[in-house]
């Protein structure tokens, strides 16, 4: 049985080895009792997610120890079984130690003997990265080679002394390299889309420039009912979940805050992994955009430094400090001493403490203390040394997928946003969107504004046509009830009178569709297409129902209309159809899976043969169904229009 949640408590502070080899946890109860067999359960907020078993409880004394059956609180003991315990890690009601404020900031490859295996090296560096936080070990696959982030050459010396001692292998390492990171300096969106055929995702990402030192924040402002929740959470999972590289010279993100904003899925054909794919590619896109933009940054660490030499070195020191790039000021005296403090970055100060010694013969002395990260000096200097491809590393991709007739196909990380399926709506607030909106409200030229009526309204006959052209491709051409025939149909009619001569029976036209207008609303759509409706939602969804329902009533009323309002109800489990009037308003809830746009379409379908029948949706895809059943369709913007001039009416004839 695992130790009450509310009661236990313990800190871990060491991770070691027995002399069999066997994992052992050191820590120290800090509340209530850890017994033998006890469920270790990781806290929420932990690094990593485990449930192990504590097989064994030791207290040591010097080298021997003696087993126990029950560990009370103030106990230091060490715990064997548990293989995904981490030093400074909390349990119970102890959350974790603070994070250690250094980080490696030298990168060495270890060079094995002529022979040696380098999966048996990688295995004991890895125990011994689970004793030392601030020891990374990285394993590259392609090239089989192991890389050790370090802090400096005195725990390179340390490190090989251990490797020698415990595990007998003679190592030795190549030539440090700085660890760089990137960031960027300006919000951008990045967008990831991920549709080969039976797959489906797509992402909008936030990405702006957090804290110095804050690292990687993620956040999330989608609305559940345009993508569920327990997607969003697997998106914020993915982003969590490894170190996405830069494109400037493929160094891991930092001091950036992620909020995903807007997102969809496929009701069949998503699956985990396709949000996994376009969420990597989301934030590629989008460091991608901020590097073509000139706002992605590169990032160096630096020291905090101290320098103590003889009077009669100053000169010597503060010239070799300017030569290594360093800031500093003006030096002070103490004890016969000349103290320099300042900054510098790492990169310039490898080397500085021999040349000291040199050049002071032994009397001065230099202290360093890491900074943290800030702007590259030299950039430039460094791309080139690197020579990073982004578009090489494919790994990595910035680019997405889509889909057309039944295939896959890629399209370029710039040209991403423009093929998206979903508007996540920042552009309205991008750099410079409130400054063209105020100077096109300013514009009072007539003419201005009548050449904009003709574009949008040529921009909705374009859209019409385009949709309709996509329909007839795919089912065929429409006959339109009442309509006039087309070209080649006349020229069809002709032909056929003259054969058969004007004396014989011909069958009528079909008569236009009489009897009122039937207006079909999909009641989601319109209410987060309006941003008065929208704001009540955020609130209260129900209140939006009703207001939409009120307005209807009104707008039908006036207009001498049937109104049918659809809602969604597919998601409720159980749920069958319901349907409820409201004043001259007929309210319809769809039953467990039958979305709004399932009833549409069937709605549309039966009604369009007898009745004239208008549609608000502003889902391309239900709009091509809607135009192939002979019925109209309104956007919900559109409508909004529409609704606020019929309001506009009846306030003028009740004034009267």
């Amino acid at each position: 049985m695992p130790p009450d949640a509310g009661s236990f408590g313990a800190r871990i502070f060491k991770i070691g080895a027995d002399e069999s080899g066997a994992r052992m946890t050191y820590l120290k109860v800090t509340d209530g009792v850890l017994k033998v067999k006890s469920n270790l359960v990781s806290r929420p907020d932990a690094r990593v997610e485990f449930e192990e078993k504590a097989d064994q409880l030791r207290v040591y004394s010097g080298s021997k120890y003696r087993l126990v059956s029950e560990a009370p609180a103030g106990t230091v003991c060490a715990v064997l079984g548990p293989t995904k315990t981490y030093p400074g890690q909390g349990l119970g009601v102890q959350p974790d130690a603070r994070q250690p404020m250094l980080e490696p900031v030298l990168n060495y490859r270890v060079e094995l003997p002529e022979g040696a295996d380098p999966h048996c090296a990688l295995l004991a560096l890895r125990t011994l990265e689970d004793e030392d936080p601030q020891l990374h070990v990285v394993w590259n696959a392609a090239l089989g080679e192991i890389h050790l982030q370090l802090m400096g050459e005195i725990q390179l010396e340390i490190l090989q002394s251990v490797l020698q001692s415990r595990f007998g292998l003679e190592v030795a390492f190549g030539e440090g390299g700085i660890l760089y990171k990137e960031t960027i300096s300006a919000p951008v969106e990045g967008v990831g889309h991920y549709e080969p055929l039976r797959h489906y995702a797509e992402v909008h990402l936030l990405l702006e420039p957090g804290e110095p030192g804050s690292g990687l924040q993620f956040a999330s402002i989608c609305r559940t009912d345009a993508l569920d929740l327990n997607w969003q959470r697997l998106i914020l999972t993915h982003l969590a979940e490894r170190s996405h590289p830069g494109v400037l010279a493929g160094a891991p993100l930092t001091d950036v805050k992620i909020t995903l904003t807007a997102g969809r899925a496929h009701i069949k054909h998503t699956e985990g992994g396709d949000f996994r794919q376009a969420t990597y590619r989301a934030v590629r896109q989008g460091l991608r955009t901020a590097a073509a933009r000139g706002q992605a940054v590169l990032l160096e660490p630096w020291y905090d430094f101290r320098l103590e030499v003889p009077q009669d070195c100053v000169g010597r020191a503060m010239a070799d400090l300017q030569r290594r790039c360093a800031e500093f000021s003006t030096p002070e005296n103490e004890d016969g001493l000349a103290v320099i403090t300042g900054k510098a970055p790492v990169a310039e100060m490898r080397g500085c403490a021999r040349e000291v010694t040199a050049y002071t013969r032994g009397a001065g002395r230099l202290s360093c203390m890491p900074r943290g990260y800030a702007p590259c000096h030299n950039t430039e200097a460094v791309l080139e040394a690197i020579g990073y491809q982004p578009d090489a590393d494919t790994e990595n991709p910035a680019d997405s997928v889509f889909c057309s007739h039944g295939a896959g196909y890629l399209v370029k990380w710039d040209e991403v946003p423009a093929h998206a399926h979903v508007a996540s709506g920042l552009g309205r607030n991008a750099p410079g969107a409130q400054q063209a909106k105020q100077e096109e409200a300013d514009a009072s030229d007539e003419a201005s504004d009548a050449r904009r009526r003709a574009a949008a309204y040529c921009g909705t006959l374009e859209q019409d046509k385009e949709l309709l052209a996509i329909f007839e491709r795919t089912y065929g051409p429409i006959k339109r009830r009442g309509e006039a025939a087309g070209q080649h149909d006349q020229l069809a009619a002709r032909k056929a009178f003259r054969s058969v001569g004007p004396s014989q029976n011909r069958t009528p036209a079909t008569p236009p569709p009489s009897g009122p207008e039937y207006l079909l609303v999909d009641g989601y759509n319109v209410i987060f297409a309006w941003d008065e409706l929208k704001k009540i939602a955020a609130e209260n969804l129900d209140a939006a129902r009703r207001r939409l329902m009120d307005i209807l009533c009104n707008y039908a009323g006036y207009r001498k209309c049937v109104p049918i309002l659809v809602f969604d109800a597919y998601r409720v489990k159980g749920a069958g159809r319901e349907q409820e009037t409201w004043h001259n308003l007929h309210v319809i809830y769809t039953r467990e899976a039958e979305t709004a746009d399932m009833f549409i379409e069937r709605a549309t379908h039966e009604l369009a043969k007898n009745h004239r029948v208008r549609v608000v949706s502003s889902d391309g895809a239900e709009q091509i169904i809607i135009l192939g059943n002979g019925a109209l369709r309104v956007s919900a913007r559109a409508f909004e229009r529409e609704v606020r001039a019929v309001e506009a009416e009846i306030r003028e004839f009740l004034d009267q």
